[in-house]
């Protein structure tokens, strides 16, 4: 088996190793294992049982995964996105008035339109057609907010009602934790040790579990026997006019939030088509397995900085979510701030790429500062996206340039633009 496994993901000719393999596969593993317990929270708003929706997203995930590892051959997970659930329990559901069963019916046909863009050659303009400073600005976005998540989540900051946002209480045993958690994780990995990402999430799990450190743990439970009335469980509403808002919504989300995360991360961009295609199936598959969309998570980034370059860590971390189905005790032991240092530590990378966007010629450089900007602050990449999609062919037009602009982005900047006013009318 190993020995196929070799000849198949051939990690040596792409300068890998299977030990750095297995470790970046562990490490985005652990980095996004907190979304089976957060993402059933969710969508129990949309009115999705919880213990249904534990077994939906771990579906959803093993099926994104392997079909990455075996089809892509790509280090990239797929779990359902954090933001795009938010928006299908309070937006398509709570605020558009679809049920839960419309709602995954209407991800169900996003994911089909996004299947069409990807398997045709308009996905292959799409992705040309963004211009270099977009694209680096869509990594730097995302790697900002990361950071700002991972911030959250070590308890580093917190909100505030007079700045929105504060420094966290550094008394507070888990906000302590993750410092030590960082300095460690820094320490080890600015001197080039393997797998030091994941050693860093070991060491505050192992802290944590000390007698006296209570840093709060997750017990949910999976619900097969309530699973079998949500797979599947699709209703067309196609007369409903929410629903086709719905359904053009989520399709601008899917398309463009998993181009600019498969863009941002891939280290062999030559991968990207099939690994787009496969992030489209498992957005179809994830309707009918009963979740919100998934999307090529931005945590493999961690997986990637660990040297993962082939299908292997997708591969390690299916298998993990498939098991973790019969093991979310052990799961709950890992607190939610054990991947902090972790999610820091991969934003500073991705925002490298800000040195290559040409700040000297702001009609390039304040879009892409728009997207770095607007996804932290917006908790939207999606939104992030769409001021700065908005603002390119403005700017390029009011300098006489407007030629210089693909007609590919007027079009997309005009249903980013739609698509806004589009669900602020539906929700009110």
């Amino acid at each position: 088996m190993i020995h196929r496994l070799d000849r198949f993901f051939c990690p040596e000719a792409q300068g890998s190793t299977w030990k750095r393999e297995l470790t970046a596969g562990l490490t985005s593993f652990f980095t996004a294992a907190y979304i089976i317990v957060v993402n059933p929270l969710i969508l129990q708003d949309a009115g999705i049982p919880l213990g249904a929706g534990v077994v939906a997203t771990i579906a959803a995930s093993v099926f994104g995964c392997l079909l990455m590892a075996f089809w892509a051959r790509a280090p990239i997970i797929l779990i359902p996105g954090m933001g795009v659930n938010a928006f299908f329990s309070f937006t398509v559901v709570q605020s558009l008035g679809l049920s839960w069963r419309e709602g995954l019916a209407a991800v169900i046909l996003s994911g089909a339109f996004f299947l069409l863009a990807s398997v045709t050659p308009l996905g292959e303009r799409l992705a040309g057609a963004v211009p270099s400073s977009l694209k680096h600005g869509i990594t730097a976005g995302i790697g900002l907010f990361l950071t700002f998540i991972g911030l959250q989540k070590g308890e580093l900051i917190r909100s505030s009602q007079e700045t929105f946002v504060a420094l966290g209480d550094f008394s507070n045993p888990v906000a302590l934790l993750t410092i030590a958690g960082l300095i460690f994780t820094l320490i080890l990995y600015v001197r080039n040790v393997k797998g030091s990402l994941l050693l860093g999430i070991l060491l505050i799990t192992g802290l944590s579990c000390l007698p006296g450190v209570k840093t709060g743990e997750n017990s949910v439970n999976p619900g097969f026997s309530d699973y079998s009335g949500v797979f599947a469980a699709v209703e067309f509403p196609l007369l409903s006019a929410p629903f086709w808002v719905a359904v053009f919504s989520l399709t601008m989300i899917v398309l463009f939030e998993n181009m600019g995360l498969l863009t941002g991360m891939l280290p062999d961009t030559t991968r990207f088509p099939r690994a787009y295609r496969a992030t489209a199936l498992t957005t179809v598959a994830s309707g009918f397995l009963g979740t919100s969309p998934t999307i090529a998570a931005a945590e493999s980034a961690s997986g990637i900085a660990e040297g993962g370059r082939t299908g292997l860590p997708a591969l390690v971390a299916g298998l993990l979510f498939l098991a973790s189905a019969f093991s979310l005790p052990l799961l709950g032991l890992i607190p939610g701030n054990a991947a902090a240092p972790v999610l820091i530590i991969v934003g500073a990378l991705m925002m490298q790429s800000v040195a290559h966007i040409p700040f000297h010629d702001f009609s390039e450089g304040f879009p892409a500062f728009l997207i770095i900007a607007g996804i932290p602050l917006t908790s939207s990449i999606a939104d992030g996206l769409a001021f700065g999609f908005i603002a390119y062919p403005l700017l390029k037009a009011a300098l006489g340039r407007w030629k210089q602009v693909p007609a590919l982005i007027y079009l997309i900047a005009g249903l980013f633009l739609f698509n806004m006013i589009a669900t602020t009318v539906a929700t009110h």
